[in-house]
């Protein structure tokens, strides 16, 4: 029987569960995916007494096909490509560019708003927790996933309430760790998995941010 979940709140808390083995380790950051997942990260910053910050990823989707991802963009002018998409679509370097400046307008409007007053966001060295409110197909978690590699992360945790089997397998793989609290067989969409799945607004991820800060 699948896990349900009373709100994010309980969701971090019970994901959090699950790493008590990274309490107080130095130089560890926990970075969550705006907007659901920053009430689930904030219970996993609180637990393993670690900062906790955001990071901005946008898909960059095929043109006429805006689902499936050809690459990302990022915090810090981080771009990723997907050479297998871009190469079996034939898309071109100014074709990429023109839809990778669009989505970066929207990295650097929610960088700007979420992340004010705070420095640049850098994970190099650092052992990056990563968490977001659950993932389906998990397109933008694995370009979170790619962006960190870029920016040097020395070690990639992901965390998750609840994933797609198939989705979590394909995470393991790409995520040095991952801790999942639940990944139904009959899996169809992460609000299934939750009483309370109402949107996130951004002036919850911004509060949550502040009410982090003064800890």
């Amino acid at each position: 029987m699948a896990e349900i979940f009373q709100n994010r709140i309980d969701a971090g808390r019970r994901l959090a569960a699950g790493m008590e083995s990274l309490k107080d380790v130095d130089n560890l950051i926990v970075l969550a995916l705006p907007r659901g997942g920053v009430p689930v990260a904030a219970e996993v910053a609180k637990l393993l007494r670690a900062p906790l910050d955001v990071l901005i990823v946008r898909k960059v989707g095929l043109p006429n096909y805006p689902e499936l991802a050809m690459g990302a963009v990022a915090s810090g002018d981080i771009e990723v490509v997907n050479k297998e998409v871009v190469t079996r679509w034939g898309i071109g370097a100014d074709q990429f560019k023109q839809v990778a400046d669009r989505e970066l307008e929207e990295v650097e409007r929610r960088d700007t708003l979420y992340r004010r007053g705070r420095g640049a966001l850098d994970v190099a060295d650092k052992i990056v927790v990563l968490v977001d409110d659950g993932v389906a197909t998990g397109s933008t978690i694995k370009a979170a996933i790619a962006a960190l590699r870029k920016m040097h992360a020395q070690s990639i945790v992901v965390g998750v309430p609840v994933a797609a089997p198939d989705t979590l397998r394909e995470l393991q793989e790409l995520a040095d760790e991952v801790v999942c609290v639940d990944a139904p067989a009959g899996f169809r969409a992460v609000g299934g998995s939750y009483q309370d799945f109402s949107q996130t607004t951004d002036e919850e991820v911004c509060r949550t941010l502040r009410m982090t800060e003064n800890r």
